[in-house]
């Protein structure tokens, strides 16, 4: 924004609301669906369709290494910040998620999204191809596919963690320290917040889960009190 010195920078909330389109009334039109959207996104579930434009976006990457070394972490970052937008944000989840919105809409809405992020060509040009195909409400889904599938290129394995409230960046280091110590090496973190959990966390990396979770120490004790009784 550019005005006074007392004016200060909207927030990203604030301009992603400005970004999202509106019907006649002003009103966001994604706003609708926000009660019958989860404030707290779940984990995506990776599918054999979201592994498709995955792969296909893989392809790009592969075809831009030789005279882009740096592509695979350029692209990836692009995608981590439409996902990490998607998570952090209630209203751009509803509006991916919103059916109602037609092919116009969504280009208009998604692509100003990014133009404010900063996203790349690449990444655009999958959201592009995402709206045509009405699989925008995929987006999670495929980013965490093309993460999925980039990590074990790389060796790296995922690590899905779900918690009360999004984690911090002392959390976060911390639990990759934490599993690296456990003999996990080049961890790489997938988020997803779970109000239910009440508090602590959830750990999935490989076939192993981790319940250190509020809610899980509640149920432990419930039952112990049911044996003693």
């Amino acid at each position: 924004m550019k005005g006074g010195a007392s004016s200060s920078p909207p927030t990203r909330d604030a301009r992603l609301a400005d970004a999202l389109p509106r019907d006649r009334t002003g009103t966001t039109l994604a706003s609708a669906a926000i009660n019958a959207t989860s404030a707290s996104p779940q984990a995506p579930n990776p599918t054999g369709l979201s592994e498709r434009y995955a792969l296909a976006l893989l392809g790009i990457v592969d075809d831009l290494r030789q005279a882009e070394p740096g592509a695979p972490d350029r692209i990836a970052s692009d995608l981590d910040t439409l996902f990490a937008l998607w998570r952090d944000d209630s209203g751009f989840r509803s509006f991916v998620a919103d059916p109602r919105l037609d092919g116009a809409e969504q280009k208009r809405g998604a692509f100003a999204v990014m133009e404010r992020a900063g996203i790349g060509t690449e990444v655009r040009n999958l959201i592009g191809v995402l709206i045509i195909n009405r699989r925008l409400s995929k987006l999670p889904e495929v980013a965490a596919s093309f993460g999925a599938l980039l990590a074990a290129r790389r060796g790296q394995q995922i690590a899905e963690v779900s918690t009360a409230h999004p984690l911090s960046d002392t959390q976060r280091a911390q639990i990759v320290a934490r599993l690296t110590e456990a003999g996990y090496s080049g961890v790489q973190l997938r988020e997803s917040v779970d109000t239910t959990l009440l508090g602590g966390l959830v750990v999935r990396i490989g076939s192993r889960l981790y319940d250190n979770s509020l809610k899980s120490k509640l149920q432990r004790l419930q039952y112990a009190m049911k044996g003693a009784a």
